[in-house]
């Protein structure tokens, strides 16, 4: 399979034949407000054209509707009769849109020879998830492919934890900006991202989701020290730079 990181969640996936896009953030660069008062956002450009990324998707994953997961320029350029897996609750506001073919995703759900199971995620810990609202992960299933558990917009909390016990994914795909809201983490950070990998078994694990927001703590650089601090090989923890290309294959060697 392959996997490109385009700009923070968004990524593009070659997976068992058919090509997948997760969470289009779209915008151009500094075109959308502050969270933390230090930059408009995103504060990159996308790696690629539009045009580039869109080209040949067949389907659209949207883990929630956060701005910088879903936004404007997403809902006014993907063609509006992609399906688009969600989590149950986002599907009106999608249709409202102009999408025709939205899919709650409410448990485990196929298409085209994929598997899809949603997994929960929690924005936080404590009093700022209400704020943040719902999200959801998921797994990524296929014959002749690696499984991919794709936890989103989430801290390192039991559930988290008990999805990569019990499934033993081969790829896991970690937001791990650090990013804070009034003080709060409502994504992993470095210290977490470190624990994802140490207790994966052989899991390649991508870290994802860095360096496009202003709310975020942890750099590429940051993570980097601190696994190489902590013994975690670049083979087993990959910062992939915003357009690269990974060809994953399974556990980290």
């Amino acid at each position: 399979m392959k996997l490109q990181l385009i700009r923070n969640a968004t990524l593009k996936l070659d997976y068992a034949g058919r090509t997948v896009l997760i969470d289009p953030y779209l915008a151009p660069k500094h075109s959308l407000p502050s969270f933390a008062n230090r930059s408009e956002n995103p504060m990159v450009e996308l790696p690629v054209s539009i045009e580039a990324i869109l080209d040949g998707v067949e389907l659209v994953i949207v883990s929630h509707l956060h701005s910088d997961h879903f936004d404007d320029v997403a809902k006014e350029r993907l063609p509006k009769h992609l399906p688009i897996f969600c989590q149950p609750g986002d599907e009106g506001e999608i249709r409202a849109a102009g999408f025709t073919d939205v899919i709650p995703l409410v448990d485990r759900a196929s298409w085209q020879g994929l598997t899809l199971t949603r997994r929960e995620g929690s924005h936080g810990l404590g009093a700022v998830v209400e704020l943040m609202g719902s999200v959801m992960g998921f797994t990524l299933e296929a014959a002749g492919e690696p499984s991919i558990y794709w936890a989103g917009d989430t801290v390192l909390y039991p559930p988290v934890a008990s999805v990569i016990a019990e499934t033993k994914p081969d790829i896991i795909v970690t937001h791990s900006c650090g990013a804070r809201w009034d003080g709060d983490l409502i994504v992993m950070d470095a210290q977490e991202t470190v624990a994802v990998c140490e207790t994966s078994g052989d899991a390649v694990v991508v870290a994802t989701h860095m360096e496009a927001l202003d709310h975020a703590t942890i750099t590429r650089h940051d993570l980097r020290e601190a696994a190489d601090n902590s013994g975690i090989s670049a083979m087993k923890l990959r910062i992939p730079a915003d357009g690269d290309v990974l060809v994953l294959e399974g556990a980290a060697t």
